[in-house]
């Protein structure tokens, strides 16, 4: 498989674009994560010509509005352009499936950044850049490095990704009504895990040769917007006694004990999400159902990423 394009901000790739020339080099990222990706890089501040090093800026709340000023020379306002810079960046964002960007930065960061009023910090604010970039591109998934750290936040990230990347494929392929219903189906247990999957079906039952445009704009909001929702052990446990009932006329009485005794230590928490799925794939390969072939959930992701181990 092709690595999927993902954004991200240049110093966590280990490029010297900081204000103090320096990096925030990110192991996982460079280590793993770009064994799958395609990172295209982006430092903000660079390309507004700022240089390294540079003056450190910070974000201000300057008459009810946010801007982006110099910390020792506040006359140095560069929230226009790091704006405008934005916005010129997006066609090369329109490609990307995913984007990490620098926790905490006044031009790249996710949310939480500090913003000054009367010179006393609130973590409030959202850097300038990447503001107008999740504006421009509602459907991305977006993630700060920090946060990748949490296991739950950091397969979320990585699902949404990939569900991103095969939603593009199957547009560039041409949507109709079929592919858009089969989509569907390949998720819904993905979805399952999220958050209930009714007003999904609902819509793609309105949907016809006609309209299946304007249906797949609004199917791809909601499900973007509900895959946003961590997965909960309650929801997986009730995804993997689901799938149970597709083996129940297969299982001899031990086996189905066995996988039984696996989904309620993980209900407990005593193995990971690998564990139940690694059994419920074994049996699937003797006992093959095509519903089930078909379907995201038990492999969402390359194995080598190694998520569910640690959900």
């Amino acid at each position: 498989m092709n690595k999927i394009p993902v954004g991200i901000s240049s110093c966590l790739l280990g490029q010297p674009v900081r204000f103090d020339g320096g990096h925030k080099r990110d192991s996982y990222i460079v280590g793993t994560l770009a064994e799958y990706f395609d990172f295209q890089p982006f430092c903000p501040e660079m390309a507004i010509g700022m240089g390294t090093p540079r003056p450190t800026i910070q974000l201000a709340k300057i008459d009810k509005e946010i801007r982006c000023i110099g910390v020792k020379n506040p006359a140095m306002d560069v929230t226009d352009q790091l704006r405008d810079y934005a916005h010129q960046q997006k066609p090369a964002h329109t490609d990307l499936c995913g984007y990490i960007l620098k926790k905490g930065s006044p031009s790249c960061g996710m949310e939480r950044v500090k913003v000054y009023s009367n010179g006393q910090p609130q973590q409030v604010g959202t850097g300038i850049y990447a503001d107008i970039m999740m504006q421009n591109n509602p459907l991305l998934p977006v993630e700060e490095e920090g946060r990748l750290g949490d296991p739950k936040l950091r397969e979320n990230f990585i699902q949404r990704v990939y569900v991103l990347h095969r939603w593009k494929q199957l547009v560039a392929e041409g949507m109709t009504p079929s592919r858009l219903t089969r989509f569907h189906a390949q998720h819904k247990l993905i979805i399952m895990s999220h958050a209930n999957y009714a007003d999904l079906g609902q819509l793609l039952a309105t949907v016809t040769k006609e309209n299946v445009t304007e249906v797949a704009q609004t199917y791809i909001a909601q499900l973007m917007t509900t895959l946003k929702i961590v997965a909960s052990r309650k929801n997986h446990v009730n995804v993997l006694q689901h799938i149970q009932g597709y083996l129940k006329k297969e299982l001899a009485a031990d086996d189905k004990a066995e996988l039984s005794e696996l989904i309620e230590r993980y209900r407990q928490g005593e193995v990971p999400l690998i564990v139940p799925l690694t059994l419920l794939k074994h049996h699937f390969r003797k006992s093959p159902d095509p519903y089930i072939e078909d379907s995201y959930y038990m492999s969402p992701y390359p194995q080598q990423l190694q998520l569910s181990n640690a959900v």
